[in-house]
């Protein structure tokens, strides 16, 4: 995919996470029902979703700095932040919002934190975009789109305001 080809409605995107998240709320007790956005991009559209919906629990942020599996070679942001998670996840149905879900490791350390902090009724993972490539059997059950790219390329959430997409060439993979 090019940047020309790059087509992306980010108000269409988050309006069929809205659409997806708010049909699985008919089916949940809205007590029992928290949202958590990972940090930074996941939080940014789980804030724009939040506000739309009556949530009564307060929005959580999750970041997954220390339990990601690659902070060896990376290494850690020098201003990690701590998650942010109402009190009582124990029996709460968790809405893990993400922006790209891409090889599921962010997702696993998500779910690592998260149940460090307690023990879910569910988890739904709903993310902006899903890259479909894993090595981890990870799935979102609410989608704003599926998007093919090639291996050098990603695509960037920009903001929080106002929030873009930007499609990046990753020039160390098309150098291989």
């Amino acid at each position: 995919m090019t940047d020309s080809e790059m087509n992306l409605d980010l108000e269409q995107l988050l309006e069929t996470m809205y659409q997806g998240i708010s049909s699985k709320l008919q089916t949940l007790a809205p007590d029992d029902v928290i949202m958590i956005g990972i940090h930074t991009g996941g939080f940014w559209i789980a804030e724009q979703i939040y506000q739309r919906l009556n949530l009564p629990s307060p929005l959580g942020s999750l970041n997954i700095s220390f339990y990601r599996d690659d902070f060896t070679k990376i290494g850690l942001h020098p201003e990690v932040k701590p998650s942010q998670l109402p009190a009582g996840l124990d029996d709460k149905h968790i809405i893990l919002i993400d922006d790209v879900l891409f090889t599921g490791r962010t997702i696993r350390a998500a779910l690592n934190e998260l149940f460090d902090y307690g023990r879910p009724a569910s988890v739904t993972l709903a993310v902006l975009l899903d890259r479909g490539e894993r090595e981890l059997p990870i799935c979102a059950e609410i989608t704003g789109q599926k998007i093919s790219l090639n291996p050098d390329q990603q695509i960037k959430l920009n903001g929080p305001d106002p929030m873009s997409l930007t499609l990046v060439q990753n020039p160390l993979e098309s150098a291989l």
